[in-house]
């Protein structure tokens, strides 16, 4: 902030001199307006001083010199007018890098912005206003209407509504029941409601993104660092060619002008500016870049790794099909199994309730409940003796009956369920492929990316499925952590490489890649800390947004640039032969600078839609994906 209120009280000052000046020109007071122009080039020669001798301290030089050096030699040839005008090109060029990056960084900062500093804490006289930071775990919270969720919690009122649009990009509002764990830095878009806190504010996911985000603004990216070293070397070239135009013309003002015309340089202006407003279009559409470095290794991306568990797939078993026995309705048994595993802490008694409550079912209270790790459970639903697990378990040593045998019996998941001590329902558990999946690995093929495969701990026959419906150019399955590592690593050495998870197994791979991108919308700590990208939506279309993003922002970075350089350099060689006056040379260089900002602000937009198409062209609801019959 104060460094913006520096470049905009050199610029009043530099204006308001130039205002004054030409007044008492006008008035026939040349001598008086000569000396004020130079009065008020003063402060910015001044300032210029401060900053460069600064830089060289760091052992650092830019082109900034270049300015310092045409104003001092502007006011030595006794062209004042041309030193202000100089002057106020270079203040003005700082204000408007500085309203651009503010431009640029709108979106970043909102998200920082807009951290809760108080938390309504139950006590024993009610609840009482504390700081984020005096929150702890398993505390109860209140969150009123319009406010943002301090810590991660989980959701104690019957229902809530949250909008999560500054994490995820999603403008609707999303409901929640009861028991769901609700991310911080939403906002409660409904009732009030109370909440457990399941994290410190530390450790809540909203912090972590607010981590992320201030990385994001300070980290410069290779392109701008390559731009900094470029720059230094049209600093001595710029003194070449004026030297040469003073030579031969015998003119000094002709070097004057080609010192004028070469300052400031658009390859520093632009650069930043389209790299940052790319990060910051990203998260407004759910995708936190780690900064420009994280951005522009991503516009170089030629091969594509994902992980299938919860990345290619939705994570997690489904419930595929129920297959009963004779007289036996499949919700009826479903609805008595579902009942049954509300008693368990199985990770797939969860899958049967859902599947239950999805088929209208209605679920009853059980009793005389007995669970056998790994095994199963038993107990009594509306009186009957109702038995859900394994086979073992529900129906021992005893064969199946022919609407109970699956032909691959060793690559599924089954829950067994008899009532009354008769085998009455076989629950077929799966993994769905995510109904973007296939539209993100087209999509991610028309920007360019010429290689997409995957790579997975799971069975060769579940990877086969998964290849069958996508068309990867290549599966590697039955790997552990350390062999994904391997892939990502033979990969990289062939092409940059991005690596797309969302488990903490996935982190090292994530990490070995060129770019990394995690799905942080479920919460993996571990692989959002190793990524160099996460999604704060549960949804892979945004990787391939994400490369589109990248490429369009880079581009237009580089576009910036050589169009810039190349206008400065026409603009040097025709004050070298004398086309260009000082004063006409800095007002072409500052046409020049505004257009490369403005052309680098177009890194915030971007075409209508970068997601995904479906197979008929248009955007939208993707058709719902086939199941991919998960591993024992």
């Amino acid at each position: 902030m104060t460094t913006r209120l520096l470049h905009g009280a050199m610029l009043a000052v530099a204006l308001a001199g130039l205002v004054l000046g030409g007044v008492l020109w006008w008035r026939g007071a040349g001598d008086t307006a000569a000396v004020i122009w130079a009065v008020a080039t003063g402060p910015v020669v001044a300032v210029l001083a401060g900053s460069i001798a600064l830089k060289l301290w760091q052992r650092r030089v830019g082109v900034d010199a270049i300015a310092l050096v045409s104003m001092s030699a502007a006011l030595a040839l006794g062209e004042p007018l041309a030193a202000l005008v100089v002057a106020i090109m270079f203040a003005g060029g700082n204000v408007l890098e500085d309203f651009a990056m503010r431009r640029a960084e709108a979106d970043l900062t909102a998200l920082t912005d807009r951290t809760p500093r108080l938390a309504h804490r139950q006590s024993d006289d009610g609840y009482v206003d504390v700081p984020v930071a005096e929150v702890e775990v398993d505390d109860r919270l209140l969150v009123r209407a319009g406010e943002v969720l301090p810590v991660d919690g989980a959701l104690l009122d019957k229902e809530a509504s949250l909008d999560e649009s500054a994490l995820t990009g999603e403008p609707i509002a999303v409901r929640h029941k009861s028991g769901d764990v609700l991310r911080s830095g939403s906002v409660n878009a409904g009732e009030t409601f109370h909440l457990r806190a399941t994290a410190r504010v530390e450790a809540s996911a909203y912090a972590g993104i607010v981590r992320m985000v201030e990385a994001a603004q300070t980290e410069k990216a290779p392109f701008i660092r390559m731009a900094d070293r470029f720059a230094i070397l049209l600093l001595p070239l710029t003194l070449a060619v004026a030297g040469a135009a003073w030579a031969l013309s015998g003119d000094p003002i002709r070097g004057l002008a080609v010192l004028v015309v070469a300052t400031p340089c658009p390859l520093i202006l632009a650069a930043p500016v389209a790299l940052i407003g790319g990060v910051s279009r990203a998260a407004r559409r759910g995708i936190l870049m780690k900064g420009g470095a994280a951005l522009e290794a991503l516009s170089e991306v030629r091969t594509a790794l994902f992980d299938k568990t919860g990345t290619l797939t939705e994570g997690g078993a489904r419930l595929v099909a129920i297959r009963t026995a004779p007289g036996v309705e499949p919700v009826e048994a479903l609805a008595l199994a579902a009942s049954l595993e509300q008693g368990s802490h199985h990770v797939l008694a969860e899958a049967v309730m859902v599947a239950a409550r999805q088929r209208g079912a209605s679920l009853s209270f059980p009793s005389e409940i007995r669970e056998t790790r790994g095994a199963g459970i038993e107990g009594r639903v509306e009186g009957r003796l109702v038995r859900a697990g394994s086979r073992q378990m529900v129906w021992p040593n005893r064969p199946l009956p022919a609407w109970a045998t699956l032909g691959n019996e060793s690559e599924t998941l089954r829950i067994f369920v008899s009532i009354d001590g008769e085998l009455a329902a076989l629950l077929v558990m799966g993994d769905a492929l995510r109904p973007d999946a296939a539209a993100t690995v087209q999509a991610l093929r028309r920007a360019g990316v010429v290689r997409v495969g995957m790579v997975t701990g799971d069975d060769a026959a579940t990877a086969s499925a998964i290849d069958a419906v996508l068309g990867l150019d290549f599966v590697h399955a039955d790997c552990t952590p350390a062999q994904k590592v391997d892939v990502v690593r033979a990969e990289h050495r062939l092409a940059p490489t991005m690596m797309v998870g969302d488990g903490i197994n996935d982190a090292p791979a994530l990490a070995a890649a060129s770019v990394g991108i995690a799905l942080g919308a479920r919460g993996a700590t571990a692989s959002s800390q190793a990524a160099d990208v996460v999604l704060l939506v549960d949804s892979i279309d945004r990787v391939a947004e994400a490369v589109v993003i990248a490429r369009r922002s880079r581009g237009i970075a580089m576009q910036s640039v050589v169009v810039g350089l190349a206008l400065s350099g026409l603009g040097m060689v025709a004050a070298a032969f004398g086309y260009l006056t000082p004063i006409a040379g800095a007002l072409f260089q500052e046409a020049i600078d505004v257009a490369v900002i403005l052309n680098a602000l177009r890194a915030l937009s971007g075409p209508r839609s970068t997601r995904p198409a479906r197979d008929d062209g248009s955007v939208g609801t993707f058709p719902r994906p086939p199941m991919i019959l998960a591993g024992r």
